[in-house]
This record gives C-alpha cells, structure tokens and sequence, in this order.
C-alpha cells in the first residue's frame, strides 16, 4: 500500500523568481535614465555577492561568521596599498587581493578548527579577528591610519576605471553571477555534499570519514577570496578605503542578513535577500527621513522571517498546495 503526493511544479519557484530578477538586473542599465537609480541596482548585485561569500561558509558548511567583514577589508586594503602605493595593474592587484583573501581564510580556519572552535565559539573568533584587524589599520603606516587611502583617478578600462557608470554595474552582475555558479557547483558536487554532511553533524560526518578540518578549511578559503574580491571591487569603485569602511561590523551583519533573509544555504537565496532589503531600504528612505529606519525595517523582517520563514523567503516560493491520492495496491 502507498500514499502519492504529488508537488505542484508551477514556474514561479525559487528558481523561476530568481532567473526573473537576473533578466531584470540585465534590461535594468538600459531602461534607467538616473545614474542614482543604476547605483542602486549596482550595489544590490553586489550586495548578493557579499552575501553569498558568507553563504557559502555560513549557509552551506554552517560556519556563523560574525566577522566576515574581515575578509572583504584584506581585499579591499591589499588592492588599495598595491595600486596607490606600488603602482600595480588594478585588475593584476585584484587577483593578488583574492589570493590574501584565501590565504587569510584558510590561516583563521585552520587556527579556528584546529582547536575545535565552532558555532557560537567560532563567530566570535571571527568577530575578534575582525576588530583586532581594524585596530591594526587604524594604527599601522602602510595603511595611513584613519586618513584611509585613495586610489588616484586614471580613468581607463586598463586602470579598472570607467566613464560610463554602467560598466561597474555590469560588473557587479559579473560577480553575482560567479557567486551563483559556486554556489550552484556546491549544491550538485561531492565537496558541496561533504559540507553539508558537516553542517548537520560534524561528529557523524567524521566517523563517516570525512576530513572535518580539511574541509572546513578550504570553504573558508573559498569564501573569503570571495568577499576579498568584493573588497577590492568596492575599493574601485570608490576610490577610496579606511578602517572604519573595510572592518565595520555593520558590513559582516548586511551579509549575513541577506543570505538568511533570502534563504541560506540556497543558491538563490542571497540575491532574493538582497534585493528585498535594497527595495525595503530605498522605500523606507522615500517615506520618511528619520535616520535608522531601514535598520528598523531590517531587524523587523528579520525576525519574522526567523520567527515564520526559518528557512528565507526563497521557501516561500517552493510552497505549493499538495495534493493526496488514494491507496493503491
């Protein structure tokens, strides 16, 4: 005897809304005539490809980082001290800055690991890290201290400087879509699937024969040469970095957020995450001029999204009526 359910497979799923907000982000340059309104697409894809960093060690290895930020001010200080003060190729000191970011990783996970340091443990080493890493550029010559750095203008394809402001979008949408083929890879590969087996239950998915430390060390590799990429595209795009900008606390909670907003440990769930906040940030901006309200409107959809969406808003797309069948023989 069995019981069939049958799952509705409507195209408005998970999937379905994601790939509908990719061909939006890709007619949205064309379409805008305000370089304001294309600087808020840009930094929501970029937003989503910072959350996806911290997705990929937070969401699909269970590693909480409340420090990521870390990772993403190494990028950014590593590209910005190469290109201002040693004159290096911008596009040449951004490869070399997601190397320092990898690099960086594997040390603090190995440091981490090594010792048994997880969930709670491990946010706040990475949080400690994260400030003890700001301290030290706020002190430190190489860096300028609190004077921050600025990158000189030499406008230029060659100098990763453009005239027209579309260019940095679209290479935002670059990155956001790299973010998304990783995470992609992750879901359908034997590492992805090693991870997750760790997210669940470490100590099961050692007596499995699972190389724990191993493992973990090479996803916070991963995921910090990829917030150390977005560090060191910030920096160009802004022509400018200081302690404050690189290691704030603020920048580590933004990734967390839109990935657990929009669903972590999802492929998708970092851009639905980013783009929600990004509309509810530039509403809540047009509504009222009271300082910190997109902060408040960030900690309320927060908590109901923990409180009735534990797994994001992508599971709300997954949804769908079942329907049940007879018994059959």
């Amino acid at each position: 005897m069995s019981q069939l359910e049958i799952k509705p497979k409507g195209v408005f799923s998970g999937y379905g809304a994601s790939i509908l907000l990719l061909l939006v982000a890709l007619v949205y340059p064309f379409v805008v005539t305000s370089n304001y309104a294309l600087d808020v697409g840009m930094l929501i894809l970029f937003t989503a490809f910072l959350g996806q960093s911290w997705n990929i060690a937070g969401g699909f290895a269970g590693l909480l980082s409340f420090g990521h930020t870390i990772f993403f001010g190494i990028g950014a200080y590593c590209s910005a001290i190469m290109v201002a003060t040693y004159g290096i190729n911008p596009w040449m000191a951004w490869m070399l800055a997601i190397a320092f970011g990898a690099a960086l990783g594997a040390i603090i996970g190995y440091l981490s690991f090594r010792f048994g340091l997880r969930g709670s443990y491990f946010a706040l080493i990475t949080l400690a890290f994260a400030e003890m890493f700001r301290v030290l550029a706020d002190s430190s010559p190489i860096t300028r201290g609190g004077l921050g750095i600025l990158i000189p203008v030499k406008q230029g394809a060659s100098q990763l400087q453009f005239a027209d402001p579309r260019a940095f979008y679209f290479l935002a949408l670059l990155l956001c879509l790299i973010g998304l083929g990783l995470a992609y890879w992750l879901k359908s590969s034997r590492f992805g699937a090693r991870l997750e087996a760790i997210r669940e239950n470490e100590d099961a998915a050692r007596a499995l024969g699972i190389h724990v430390l191993k493992e973990k060390i090479k996803c916070l590799a991963l995921s910090g040469a990829l917030a150390a990429a977005g560090g060191s595209f910030y920096v160009q795009k802004y022509l400018y970095i200081d302690p404050q900008l690189a290691f704030s606390v603020a920048r580590s909670v933004e990734m967390l957020l839109v990935a657990m907003i929009g669903g972590a440990g999802t492929v998708f769930g970092p851009l639905i995450g980013a783009a929600t906040l990004g509309v509810l940030a530039e509403v809540t901006r047009a509504l009222s001029d009271a300082q910190g309200l997109s902060l408040v409107v960030y900690g309320t959809v927060l908590i109901l999204i923990i409180g009735f969406l534990p797994n994001g808003l992508i599971s709300l797309l997954r949804r769908g009526p079942r329907k049940q069948g007879g018994r059959h023989a």
